[in-house]
């Protein structure tokens, strides 16, 4: 059932924090967009993942509400993270601004960035990014950072919507790609294995560069020196996985959606 048949305008927060050693403030802060003010769980909202990375010390929480709803429940998590999380002493590998580092909101159903905006006012809305990493088997930095360069977006013959940065992680380098959604008249081909996949909100229809392909070509790039890849993370949903849960998570009146799904900490 779609969620224009529920009744329901979706969207979705993925909220960065800085603490993911400690599992039970992260699951504190998700369990406090859930609430109420007067401490019942709210009907319209789920926390559909939580992403904890330990060597980051950085997790995503994936929070989806009715538009009405989300302003409330990213400010209860965010106050149960400021609350929590001491800047004095956090350490990790991943550069962060704060206790909570970012605030992103996207349209997934029944409403458009614009509105998704007024919603956010100051924090910013947008189509959906997706977080997607590529792990190379060296610990080359310099050479993870070519290879970053090398489909960035921004850059000529890079894949278009990417954003890319490469860190040390686990012994190894990982090219972490923040992935935009994008309108573009010109792009025919979508399929899982194209080079673009393809959602629509409010009629509106939106691409992106598949998982599969910049895993294809990171492993490309990497092989030109000589260097395998060992794997690839996708940080919570693509866009239309993530509509798709949280239609059935608030459908089914499912807040802590996650621990279905069962929340990654690596």
């Amino acid at each position: 059932m779609s969620s224009s048949r529920l009744g329901l305008r979706l969207a979705v927060c993925l909220l960065n924090i800085s603490e993911a050693r400690r599992k039970y403030i992260v699951e504190n802060v998700a369990k406090a967009a859930l609430l109420e003010k007067n401490g019942q769980k709210h009907p319209e909202v789920s926390v559909l993942s939580i992403f904890s990375d330990q060597e980051y010390n950085r997790s995503v929480i994936t929070i989806a509400a009715s538009v009405a709803e989300l302003g409330n429940s990213i400010l209860a998590a965010c106050l149960e993270a400021f609350q929590s999380i001491d800047m004095e002493v956090q350490e990790g590998i991943h550069p962060c601004l704060g206790a909570v580092d970012l605030i992103p909101i996207y349209p997934l159903s029944g409403i458009g960035v614009e509105e998704c905006g007024a919603v956010a006012r100051s924090i910013g809305a947008s189509p959906y990014v997706m977080n997607c990493n590529v792990t190379i088997d060296s610990q080359d930095l310099a050479l993870g950072k070519e290879i970053a360069s090398a489909i960035r977006g921004s850059n000529v013959n890079g894949l278009k919507g990417v954003q890319t940065m490469a860190f040390p992680h686990e012994g190894k380098i990982e090219i972490a790609c923040n992935v935009e959604s994008f309108e573009d008249q010109e792009v025919t081909e979508t399929s899982e294995g194209s080079q673009y996949m393809a959602y629509s909100v409010l009629g509106d229809h939106f691409y992106y560069v598949s998982p599969h392909y910049i895993e294809a070509q990171v492993k490309k790039l990497a092989s030109d020196w000589g260097i395998g890849t060992t794997g690839r993370a996708l940080i919570g949903f693509t866009p239309q996985e993530c509509k798709n849960c949280a239609e059935y998570a608030i459908k089914e009146g499912i807040g802590e959606f996650w621990k279905i799904r069962r929340g990654i900490f690596m």
